[in-house]
């Protein structure tokens, strides 16, 4: 039996946007993960911080592609998805029309899913080497990202909500620093602390996804670290 393929969430989807992270106004370290700046319970740090993974008989689904099990697949990591690729590309356009390539690939792949693990590091994977194809294909060049509506202060104030306007605006800036240091980081550097903090996956994870070994993972964290610590001391000196 021949399966078209199915719609993927596009631009016009309700969770287009990546999610916006409210940093906590406490004195933060500058050299502390993204994760830990962040604070508050729920916030990634490692694999406990990403949801849990469908069940072996959704993942069944999934690889026997059935429509409604990859719909459900794609609604469930869609966001994770979108927020890696945009962090990583930069650029909207660009964020939007890779992660439609993803799920595509996700789609045409779904007989590689192993139904007995967690499906979020092989996401990872595509995601990240479909980023990789484009960095190498020449097509797209990297560019400094321009303002956008999750990049005004004000209007993620407003987003972030509460009855306190100062204490909204002094979180939505802290956000938008770390935001902008992980955006100047190297794409090595940037892609580990994203599949780290953002993503959940823990160093063995990110070495299968970067194709490195364990220790090289940890080492690579550690300099990202480093390095964006600097940054923020500079950015908040």
């Amino acid at each position: 039996m021949v399966f078209e393929d199915p719609p993927v969430p596009g631009p016009t989807h309700p969770t287009q946007n990546p999610a916006i992270r409210v940093i906590h106004s406490g004195n933060a370290g500058a050299s502390a993960s993204p994760a830990a700046a962040e604070g508050g319970a729920g916030a990634p740090g490692g694999p406990q911080g990403r949801p849990a993974p469908p069940s072996r008989a959704e993942l069944e689904r999934v690889r026997a592609r059935d429509p409604q099990a990859l719909g459900a697949f794609f609604e469930r990591y869609f966001d994770r998805v979108y927020g890696l690729v945009f962090h990583l590309l930069g650029e909207r356009a660009a964020a939007e029309d890779a992660t439609q390539e993803v799920f595509l690939k996700v789609h045409r792949a779904a007989a590689q899913l192993d139904p007995a693990r967690d499906p979020a590091p092989w996401l990872s994977t595509i995601a990240y080497n479909t980023c990789r194809d484009l960095w190498r294909s020449g097509a797209y060049r990297m560019s400094k990202r321009s303002a956008s509506v999750e990049q005004d202060p004000a209007v993620t104030m407003r987003l972030a909500g509460g009855d306190d306007p100062e204490r909204a605006l002094l979180t939505a800036e802290r956000e938008r620093l770390v935001r902008d240091a992980i955006a100047q980081l190297p794409e090595p550097l940037r892609a580990v602390v994203l599949l780290y903090d953002y993503q959940g996956l823990n160093h063995q994870e990110i070495a299968e996804v970067l194709r490195v070994n364990h220790a090289a993972a940890r080492k690579r964290y550690s300099r990202a670290l480093a390095a964006l610590g600097k940054l923020l001391e500079e950015k908040l000196a």
